[in-house]
């Protein structure tokens, strides 16, 4: 099985003791601006109302969600040239119905949403951040901007559904990051991740899992591995389409010297991008599993802001 691995330093090993932190870099800067400032939702920068939803025009500042509440319906203007960062912590929480237009020029290197769940089930659906960011970052290290970063202290449960991320500096969803933490269980379902940098679904912990989801990658963008699993797994990936197009690597297994395993099934994956296996992991290749990856959008993914913001389906 051809093997296509990238071998520059910035992506093979960036987030070499990353997983072990307590927090992401700019994740801190969030939740002491929260206390420093009080941020509340209703109070997230400049707001104006639409018929079906809020406008937010990103301003530096955060939004905090905690447990049993819901941000919904946002549309978060990102033409400002300034950076926002949505937490959301404690349990049963939702993020549903919020898209962000314009690319992320901000050059802060941080996490866009920065959340974990401490013993319930949480939800993030219907968001789109399609518009991606530049690749500048705000660190010496060379992290670019995260979409989401699950923190180490998650515990419960969080559902991705119907998620759109593209052209981000640094990881899709990074969700690692509990397998040296919290344990917590990661689910993303009917979701699509294209030309992002590192990885594009980043997961670790036993029961955690990428269905019915498709990676893409071209020319054009930045060029991270498609699912990449971290130590304990084991990581289960169902009818996925992983269209590398050559680059990297499809499904990449082990890292920081640990192992793990992944179980494939009903999955296409691009043959020459392939797959790989350090530390011990292992690779489960299962039923149906092929090599003609052909990536889309799957349905009720939402393919714009306003769409996404308006809670209607594409």
């Amino acid at each position: 099985m051809a093997q296509n691995p990238r071998t520059s330093e910035t992506d093979s090993s960036p987030t070499t003791g990353r997983n072990t932190e307590l927090t992401r870099r700019n994740y801190v800067r969030s939740f002491a601006a929260v206390a420093a400032a009080a941020t509340s939702l209703g109070a997230a920068g400049t707001v104006a109302a639409q018929d079906d939803y809020e406008v937010i025009e990103a301003a530096n500042q955060t939004v905090q969600i905690s447990s049993g509440e819901t941000f919904e319906n946002k549309l978060i203007d990102m033409t400002t040239g300034q950076d926002i960062i949505i937490t959301a912590s404690g349990s049963d929480w939702t993020i549903r119905n919020v898209g962000f237009k314009g690319e992320n020029t901000s050059g802060t290197g941080s996490a866009t949403f920065g959340i974990y769940d401490t013993g319930g089930s949480s939800t993030v659906e219907n968001v789109y951040l399609g518009d991606g960011s530049d690749s500048r970052n705000g660190s010496s290290s060379g992290h670019g901007q995260t979409a989401f970063w699950v923190n180490p202290d998650h515990s419960g449960h969080i559902d991705f559904r119907n998620v759109n991320i593209q052209n981000f500096a640094d990881n899709a969803i990074y969700a690692s990051a509990p397998g040296t933490g919290g344990g917590g269980t990661i689910h993303i379902d009917r979701s699509f991740a294209a030309n992002c940098y590192v990885s594009h679904f980043r997961l670790a912990t036993e029961g955690s899992k990428v269905t019915n989801s498709s990676v893409y990658i071209d020319d054009e963008g930045y060029q991270g591995r498609g699912i990449w699993a971290w130590a304990p797994g084991t990581i289960e990936v169902d009818n996925c389409q992983l269209e590398m197009n050559g680059q990297n690597v499809a499904i990449d297994a082990g890292a920081n010297g640990s192992a793990t395993e992944v179980v494939v099934t009903e999955t296409d994956y691009d043959e020459q991008a392939g797959i790989q296996e350090h530390a011990g992991s292992t690779v489960q290749l299962g039923d149906s599993v092929g090599t003609d990856p052909e990536a889309f959008i799957p349905s009720g993914v939402p393919t714009s802001p306003e769409e996404a913001a308006s809670g209607s389906e594409n």
